[in-house]
């Protein structure tokens, strides 16, 4: 039996694609093995959005020539549909985009067959909503639902429209099918998408909370959990609806990037702070512990120390529960690559620095307004799980697959560590 292993690099997105072409190798007979293990095929799937993303796909792919010289090598994702076939390299085989990912194997066959290096990637304009069949999520409590595909906001930093195309969503039955299908085997599923808050727009008359809606009729779901979202999406008519799933967890990741007026308008992004303040308020309001999370990018060409630093204010105001922090990195053919007032890369990485502490002070003090109070958590691994809030949270002896309720003894950085437990189900 051929063996292949995996790496993935960057989004859920991602990692739902990932998950998908292993599947179905594993159907056409193939063994999964640890990326890191002698492998007869390595699969790499790829990211672009930062500059680092791209070095480290970069790396895995050489890496794994040199694991097994005589390995096939399968590049995929967002690199591959970004660079084509510059990266036919020693070793790679297949080339594949973000399409056809479902003919994966049949591709790679072929190109085996012929004994040629197949470049499967094509323009994105036209494409169609690829669905993909995620089931064999093993060692997992939770499941990933992709419903969404591609991004049109045209952010003068992001190159992901060019390498995702437009918005293409998945049909609102087959959302419903796929979810009941998942809630069988997972008392988790997680939603993602590119942009998910347009999911629906190519459908015409359906948004995002029908497709939840949906989602959380799936019988036996105990979780669903959302990804990335924007401020303008959240309106008191959608958090009304939002709140009356019973399963929805009450964690919303709204991407901030900065918390100065002056470059949300240079990054094209369709809310100011005033509009993300109302959003994290309605949020609030409705769900009282909900963990508000976020992206935050410093340095972006004409940030002034001054800038900044009303970024750092509004992240404490907000108290968002965790923050991703980048450095801004230049993307070739974005408006912002060539946006006067370039920040030096030394000051962009000691200002993510700054931010990242102020970040992890935040999801400190979160976790400890936990403390004394009980939680309900889904054990994914021995003795560690997460709180509906996505906290993680440890309970000794508990064993993955557990829904339990536990009492939070105590809490460090942003761990919560249970003294008492009971199963929920």
């Amino acid at each position: 039996m051929r063996t292949i292993g995996f790496m993935t690099l960057g989004c859920k997105t991602n990692q739902y694609d990932s998950q998908a072409m292993a599947q179905a190798f594993q159907r056409a007979g193939y063994a999964l093995r640890g990326f890191d293990e002698i492998c007869d095929i390595y699969l790499i799937n790829g990211c672009m959005v930062t500059g680092t993303g791209e070095h480290k796909s970069m790396k895995f792919v050489r890496q794994a020539a040199r694991r097994n010289p005589s390995a096939q090598i399968i590049v995929a994702g967002c690199l591959a549909q970004s660079k084509g076939e510059t990266l036919f390299l020693p070793g790679v085989r297949l080339v594949i985009g973000n399409q056809h990912r479902g003919k994966v194997v049949e591709l790679f066959e072929r190109a085996e067959r012929e004994n040629i290096a197949l470049c499967a990637v094509e323009s994105l304009q036209s494409a169609a909503f690829e669905p993909l069949d995620v089931r064999l999520m093993e060692g997992r409590t939770r499941a990933v639902l992709k419903i969404q595909e591609g991004c049109e906001n045209r952010c003068s930093y992001c190159i992901i429209p060019d390498l995702r195309g437009p918005v293409r969503s998945s049909p609102l039955a087959l959302v419903a099918e796929q979810a009941a299908e998942l809630s069988r085997d997972f008392a988790e599923i997680v939603v993602t998408g590119i942009h998910l808050a347009s999911y629906g727009r190519d459908l015409g008359g359906v948004e995002l909370v029908d497709a939840l809606e949906a989602i959380g009729r799936a019988p036996g779901l105990q979780r669903l959990r959302l990804g990335s979202l924007e401020p303008k999406y959240i309106t008191e008519g959608t958090v009304e609806r939002l709140r009356a799933i019973p399963s929805l967890c009450p964690q919303f990741h709204l991407s901030l990037q900065s918390g100065s007026d002056k470059l949300l308008a240079l990054m094209r992004r369709q809310y100011n702070t005033q509009r993300f303040r109302h959003a994290a308020e309605l949020l609030r309001r409705a769900f009282p512990d909900a963990a508000i999370t976020t992206d935050v990018i410093c340095g972006f060409p004409g940030e002034s120390e001054q800038d900044f630093a009303q970024t750092v204010d509004f992240c404490k105001e907000i108290g968002f529960a965790r923050m991703h922090v980048f450095p801004y990195s230049e993307r070739e053919g974005t408006p912002a690559a060539t946006f006067p007032g370039r920040v030096e890369t030394a000051l962009r990485e000691e200002r993510a620095r700054r931010l990242i502490a102020v970040g992890k002070a935040l999801e400190a003090a979160y976790a400890k307004t936990f403390v004394g109070r009980e939680v309900e958590a889904l054990i994914e691994d021995h003795g560690v799980g997460y709180a509906r809030q996505c906290l993680r949270l440890e309970a000794k002896g508990a064993e993955p697959g557990r829904l339990l309720r536990a009492r939070v003894a105590r809490a460090q950085g942003g761990k919560l560590f249970a003294e008492e437990t009971s199963d929920l189900l």
